[in-house]
């Protein structure tokens, strides 16, 4: 089975995941759309788990490298700084394929909110040195903040990114036709920063 078959399935897999989600998308659907078999499916990812994380994988191996190089460059700086690091790396997925930003996100978005817990093994056994890396990064600009409380503010951040980068095409139609203001996903991410930025440096130690 050749190597086209392959990255039809991934195409078609992607697609349906972006749009509908991991949970909502039938192993059916993503054989009519490549316009394969199931043994095709099963010959190249063996489950809907392994297609999930190779859908992924592709948008991961580009980013992380250009993670990586920008968090080198970020050493001993604010928490907005070091996440507006991060808007280059996350933009140049455009060039991976057109739209390429906004189907990464939709497909985070659902592994995040599906509760997918294979994506968080996957992701932190094949890129955990730079989440690590980005991680101690945040702990040097709050060495006063404890583990635990900087995990709950972490977490609500990547709440925050998700829900609106999964939203960003009404985002933008609300900014067209209540402010007159043609937005783009970039410009979304830079409005988002700032606030994201303040939750993660502020707020209270520890809940009593």
């Amino acid at each position: 089975m050749s190597t086209k078959t392959k990255v039809r399935i991934l195409n078609a897999a992607e697609m349906l995941f972006a749009e509908q989600g991991f949970q909502q998308t039938s192993m059916r659907q993503i054989t009519s759309q490549a316009e394969v078999n199931l043994a095709s499916v099963n010959y190249h990812f063996g489950n809907k788990k392994n297609l999930i994380q190779s859908v992924l994988k592709r948008y991961f191996d580009d980013l992380m490298p250009l993670v990586e190089c920008a968090l080198n460059s970020a050493q001993n700086t604010s928490i907005r700084a070091v996440l507006e690091k991060l808007i280059e790396p996350v933009m140049s997925l455009n060039e991976l394929r057109p739209g390429g930003t906004e189907i990464f996100v939709k497909l985070l978005g659902h592994g995040y909110n599906e509760t997918q817990g294979h994506l968080r093994r996957f992701i932190m056994t094949h890129y955990g040195s730079t989440i690590s890396k980005l991680t101690v990064l945040i702990q040097s600009c709050l060495p006063s903040v404890e583990d635990e409380e900087l995990f709950w503010r972490l977490h609500f951040a990547l709440g925050s990114f998700v829900f609106s980068m999964s939203s960003s095409q009404a985002l933008k139609e609300i900014a067209a036709s209540d402010f007159h203001q043609q937005v783009n996903i970039e410009d979304v991410i830079r409005h988002l920063i700032p606030f994201v930025s303040c939750g993660i440096e502020s707020g209270i130690a520890r809940v009593e």
